[in-house]
This record gives structure tokens, C-alpha cells and sequence, in this order.
């Protein structure tokens, strides 16, 4: 944001539940703000009503549990033999994850229609970053319909990373490789992703599930068999992205997800340990690594508590365009304060957008933002393939935000005996029992079933299991490709398979740190 020069006057207000965390960050940006002497200035609060008393612009980055719960996402379905990369958009894991943060958001919700301003033309905007995506957006969406929220638009960043991959591999195939490369004193933002010029991407879906319906290739249109063809010869993504090129090969479309997260999602690639391997790559924990991202997760939290002393010493560089991530959050404001145009894709209610997904769900789909607000490119056909793919997520969604927000444990199993993979794997016992053994484990962070005593009934029923001889046979494993989280030492010595990793694979910028989400 402090790149832009109507926004450097920016009043930055931090909340965290951990004094830690809020310190460390903040004295990170002080020194940003102190040795490029611009007049933005940051307060931190852990009362998240102070924080959010008169603002403009809410961007929420939660990961409710943290990785105590985290874990519990994946470790607990790996014994009931659901298999999970990264557990916080769909899957089991994902599900959860949604029960811990849904109510939180819509207490975030609640308190900004008290406390924000209301009186900025369009009003305060929620931009949700935290996953699982389409949930919390979801429900933020029906508060605010019910007039007990704000405007929410969700955001990620995965389409930039596989229209990268996509500019890649047809200048290879073209036998222009390097249309990718990047000039080494560029100083605009679009000479450091190549991908910009060379090719035009329109994406839609669900979030993580969305797919490059049209691609343009220096300015004429690609086919599935020149893409398809272009995938197959290069040669590193044919061995990263092995889930990635099966579908394009047996939709037609690319997906902007990444092979692990694909992975999950679908009910074929992870449902049988023997041939798992066989899809995924090892070289990083986005290709399918089982519990990748809890890993590099537990790596990054370690890297920034270990290394922090040496994080602030070199805090205080200059503040420089060619620097800005691609990050939607501070395009978005910018379009919305300056009136300058600002194409992305965004996360918001279908309603029209996708022609063949529910009204009712959340799409991610092109648009563009100016001074007068979102705007939503309408009447988009997905292929059928794509369609039924998506709506089978849709559905197990609509259940989980349903049952997050009321409490209901027999919503919360139907949408796990739905999921995708997890129907694939587990019969409807041990969906029934894995979800009771995740209540159990998560009920610090879930207040609206504990309020209706589905914690204690929980137990009973695992308890009762147990004494009967009905409990379901638990497996004793690791997943199919575990990794154990490297040491500090390690990281420094190797970055490139470290928690740097992430950024660079989602969004070509790297400083040590990554989303806490995606």
C-alpha cells in the first residue's frame, strides 16, 4: 500500500490475541515506516474492537487454533486413512478449519457494523484472506445480506501462480524461452512477472478449484491440444505437476491450483497409499507432500522466532513499486481511494457470474475494481466437467457453513461423508467416528458446539465404541509421502525447500515469510 502515493498517509491498526506476535510484527513495520519517512503511522491493539473502531478496510488473516489445531486437521484423518496435502479448503481438514474460524469471523462481522465507517462512499470492505476461502466468505456474505455485516470480497492468490506456469510452458514449446526470464534492473513491477506480457488469462471456478477458461498466447487463442502438448514437454513441470496435467488432459482445462491442493480436492489421485506416490512430487510440499503445509507451516513459525533478531536488524529498506507483491488486498484499495482500474479475480457470490454453479455459492471469477466499487464479469459457462467438479465441492460448503454456524454435528458428518475424498476413502462409520474424534480434539475453538453439548455426546458415542467393540480399525501411519520439518540450521542452509517455498511458488516474492492460509 505505501508504494502508492495517496495511501502513504495510511493509518495501519493491528489485532492479534498474542502479544508475541503483535510486538514482533509491529517493529518490523515501525522501521519500514521510520526509515522511508512517510507519514503512515500503526497502532496495535489485543482488544480487536479498538482495533477496529473507524476503519475503513478489514483484511482478516486468521488461522483460528493455530497449529495446535492445525495439526489435529491432518493427523487425526490420516488414521482413518484420509491422505491430505494441505487440510484448509475442502477435505476433511478444510471442513474443520471452518468450524473453528466461521464463528469467529462472524463475530468480526457483527462488530464492524458497530464500529466501522459507514460514512466512506460504498462503506467498509472485509477482504478475507484466511481460509478455507469459500466458507468464510460465504457466511461473511449472508451476515452482511441480513444487514449484520459488511461487504466482504475473499481473496487469493493462486491463478497468478499457474498462469506463470502456463507463460512458461508455451514459450518453451514455442522455443522462446526466454520470454520468461526477468531483467536483472528491471524496476516495474511487470518486468519481475514476464507471464503479464506474454500471456492473457481469464479464470473461473470455486476457490481452489477455479480453471483458465480462456488463454491467450501473445494475443491469439490456445487450445487444450497446444496446452496439453506444452505441459508434456517441459521438462520439470511434467514431474511437479503430474495431478495438474492429468486433468487438463481429461477436462481440457488447466487448473489454477497447485498439484498438491488439486490433489485433495478430487476423489481419484489420493484415495489409494500405493499410487499416491505416484501423482506428487517431493522436490516441495505444494506438489502433494502429505501435511506439506502444516510442515512448512511449523518451519516458518520456528525460522521467524529463531531469526527475528536478524529479521529487524535488516527491516528498513526502501519502500519501492518494483517491490509490490501481487497480492490483491492493496490494488483493490487503491482502485477503490484513487479511481484508477484495477483488473483481478475475486472471490464473491455467484449470482449470476457462473451460469452453471448455484447463485448461492462463492465464485472466483474476473472483475475489476474502480472508485464506485467490484464489478463482476457475468454470464461465464464452465465446462461441464469443471461445473460438476466444482458443484460437488459447493455442496459439502453449503453444509459445513450451515453447520458451523449452528452447531449441528449431523450437518458437520454429512458434509465430511460428502467431501470428495474423504467419501472415497472412508465408509460411513468412520466418517461418523473421525468427525467425533476431531470434535473432541478441537473443542477449545468450538463454542457453538460445545453450547449445544456435542462435545460430551461426542465422547460418549467414542467411549460407548470402544466398550461395544464397534470402534472402527485405526490405521498406524505416517500418509504416503510425510516429511519431517527441518531444523532452523537447515532452512538457513537450503531456503529453497524452506517456508520461502510457498511464496515463491503462489506469488514470486519471498522474504522468509508466507500466508498463514494457502
Amino acid at each position: 500500500m505505501l508504494t502508492v502515493s495517496e495511501l502513504q498517509d495510511t493509518h495501519f491498526s493491528y489485532h492479534d490475541i498474542d502479544d508475541g506476535n503483535l510486538e514482533r510484527v509491529a517493529r518490523l513495520v515501525r522501521k519500514d515506516l521510520k526509515a522511508n519517512r512517510v507519514p503512515a503511522r500503526l497502532t496495535t491493539h489485543r482488544d480487536r474492537r479498538a482495533a477496529l473502531d473507524g476503519a475503513d478496510y478489514v483484511i482478516n488473516c486468521t488461522r483460528i487454533g493455530g497449529l495446535e489445531a492445525f495439526a489435529t486437521d491432518i493427523d487425526i484423518p490420516l488414521k482413518y486413512g484420509v491422505d491430505q496435502c494441505v487440510g484448509d479448503t475442502l477435505c476433511a481438514g478444510g471442513i474443520m478449519y471452518g468450524q473453528r474460524n466461521i464463528p469467529c469471523v462472524l463475530e468480526f462481522q457483527s462488530d464492524m457494523v458497530e464500529l466501522c465507517n459507514h460514512h466512506r462512499p460504498g462503506g467498509p470492505l472485509f477482504l478475507n484472506y484466511a481460509n478455507p476461502m469459500a466458507m468464510n466468505t460465504w457466511a461473511s456474505v449472508d451476515a452482511y445480506t441480513r444487514g449484520e455485516g459488511i461487504a466482504t470480497v475473499g481473496l487469493c492468490h493462486g491463478v497468478e501462480g499457474g498462469w506463470r506456469q502456463i507463460a512458461d510452458a508455451l514459450s518453451r514449446f514455442h522455443g522462446e524461452p526466454e520470454a520468461m526470464e526477468v531483467p536483472s534492473d528491471a524496476e516495474e513491477w511487470i518486468e519481475r512477472n514476464p507471464h503479464r506480457r506474454l500471456v492473457d488469462i481469464a479464470a473461473a471456478g470455486i476457490n481452489h478449484q477455479t480453471w483458465y477458461v480462456t488463454i491467450l498466447y501473445k494475443g491469439r487463442g490456445v487450445g487444450p491440444e497446444e496446452l496439453l502438448a506444452a505441459f508434456e514437454s517441459h521438462p520439470s513441470l511434467t514431474a511437479t505437476e503430474k495431478v495438474r496435467i492429468d486433468v487438463l488432459r481429461r477436462f481440457g482445462v488447466y487448473s489454477t491450483e497447485s498439484n498438491g491442493h488439486l490433489s485433495e480436492y478430487l476423489p481419484w489421485y489420493r484415495k489409494r497409499p500405493h499410487e499416491t506416490r505416484d501423482w506428487i512430487d517431493l522436490s516441495s510440499w505444494i506438489n502433494g507432500e502429505t501435511g506439506g503445509y502444516l510442515r512448512v507451516c511449523t518451519e516458518g513459525r520456528n525460522w521467524f522466532v529463531s531469526d527475528y533478531p536478524r529479521w529487524l536488524e535488516e527491516a528498513g529498506g526502501p519502500i519501492r513499486a518494483c517491490d509490490r507483491s501481487s497480492e490483491h488486498g492493496s490494488y483493490i484499495i487503491e482502485a477503490l481511494e484513487t479511481g484508477r482500474i484495477y483488473r483481478g479475480h475475486f472471490n464473491v457470490r455467484n449470482n449470476g457470474v457462473i451460469s452453471n454453479l448455484p447463485d448461492d455459492c462463492i465464485v472466483e471469477a474476473p472483475g475489476f475494481v474502480d472508485r464506485s466499487g467490484i464489478h463482476m464479469t457475468a454470464g461465464i459457462r464452465l465446462p461441464q466437467a469443471c461445473a460438476a467438479t466444482c458443484a460437488a465441492s459447493v455442496n459439502v460448503q453449503r453444509m459445513a457453513v450451515d453447520a458451523a454456524r449452528s452447531g449441528d454435528v449431523l450437518l458437520l458428518k454429512q458434509a465430511m461423508l460428502h467431501d470428495p475424498l474423504v467419501g472415497a476413502v472412508c465408509n460411513p462409520e468412520e466418517v461418523w467416528q473421525m468427525t467425533d474424534e476431531m470434535l473432541l480434539a478441537q473443542a477449545s475453538w468450538l463454542p457453538q458446539y460445545v453450547a449445544r453439548g456435542a462435545i460430551d455426546a461426542a465422547r460418549e458415542r467414542l467411549a460407548t465404541a470402544e466398550q461395544d467393540g464397534s470402534r472402527v480399525a485405526l490405521r498406524d501411519w505416517r500418509g504416503a509421502a510425510r516429511v519431517d520439518p527441518k531444523p532452523v540450521d537447515t532452512l538457513r542452509s537450503t531456503p529453497d525447500t524452506s517456508i520461502m517455498e510457498a511464496d515463491k511458488s503462489n506469488t514470486g516474492k519471498s522474504r522468509g515469510n508466507s500466508r498463514s492460509n494457502d
